[in-house]
């Protein structure tokens, strides 16, 4: 272990991955002989050969295999090392988040979150997959619907109108909620609140669902925008088309809309000790009005 170079172990790393010293020596901005030459370095301390070697081409053999495991893992854990150092330098903020929540909301605020706190570094991921906090690869997440995982302290976002809403030229068909059986309906199928119980609300037969389907509200609130017909999303989320008059909602105190809680700020109990991390709990808090007796409280 004394004569073992981590260039060695980087090389050997990159080639077993990409199966090719050339795409290592990509990555790795070296030659593919420079590549070549740590690997046999490698295999010399090793006292064995870790590649079966056909003229350009190159593959693991059963030894390779097994060291390739063990060496992928090691990496892995400099990986996660560094970041979790690099967090509690109290300035970086790994955030997850809901796409649609991402795009609607998020994004066009993340500006005066910088501005308020100008050291602040962000890395935003926006998926629909729950972060990986047992492997402390994210400080916080903004869910959508409530955290599957026990021991997390969770913030709920407060609630959101759900109400139809469709471009100022649609808008003067739709007098009632029964109108919007005669038009066009967006239907957005990962949603917690869906036409059926909007019209069960209001004391209308829902309508068997047809017409275009979309899986995520920011893809729906776009349709509608284009004039595609009548989307049925949380006005948070489309609060900056309602404000410059590109969406209205045709039935604003003539029908029975729906109050939910559906996002949700979530978070490890240690992770509120880190300056960036509370800096963000309190400006979302902030942004979004929620009362101050409003505590976290873990799930």
């Amino acid at each position: 272990m004394q004569n073992l170079p981590l260039s060695a172990l980087r090389a050997f790393e990159a080639a077993a991955r990409t199966r090719s010293f050339r795409a290592a020596g990509e990555e790795l901005s070296i030659s593919p002989s420079a590549v070549s030459h740590a690997v046999r370095k490698l295999e010399e301390l090793i006292g064995d050969e870790l590649f079966e070697r056909t003229g350009r081409n190159v593959r693991l053999n059963p030894v390779g295999e097994a060291l390739y495991r063990h060496v992928e893992t090691g990496f892995e854990h400099f990986r996660l090392g560094l970041g979790q150092v690099a967090s509690r330098s109290g300035h970086l903020l790994r955030l997850h988040c809901a796409p649609s929540f991402a795009t609607q909301w998020l994004m066009p605020r993340l500006r005066s979150l910088l501005q308020a706190h100008p050291n602040l570094e962000v890395r935003l991921a926006a998926d629909t997959d729950y972060p990986r906090f047992h492997r402390d690869e994210t400080d916080m997440d903004i869910c959508y619907g409530a955290p599957r995982d026990s021991g997390l302290v969770v913030q709920a976002l407060g609630e959101e109108l759900v109400t139809p809403l469709c471009t100022p030229e649609l808008a003067p068909h739709i007098m009632k909620a029964a109108d919007l059986l005669k038009l066009a309906l967006i239907e957005s199928t990962h949603k917690q609140v869906r036409w059926p119980a909007w019209f069960s609300a209001n004391g209308i037969t829902p309508p068997a669902p047809h017409g275009n389907r979309f899986d995520r509200s920011h893809m729906a609130i776009a349709a509608a925008v284009d004039g595609m017909g009548i989307a049925l999303e949380s006005t948070r989320l489309a609060e900056r088309e309602i404000a410059r008059g590109a969406l209205v909602a045709p039935l604003a105190g003539k029908a029975t809309d729906i109050s939910y809680v559906g996002h949700f700020l979530v978070s490890t109990p240690g992770a509120r000790r880190r300056p960036a991390v509370r800096a963000f709990f309190e400006w979302i808090t902030t942004e979004l009005k929620l009362p101050p007796a409003s505590a976290a409280v873990p799930s």
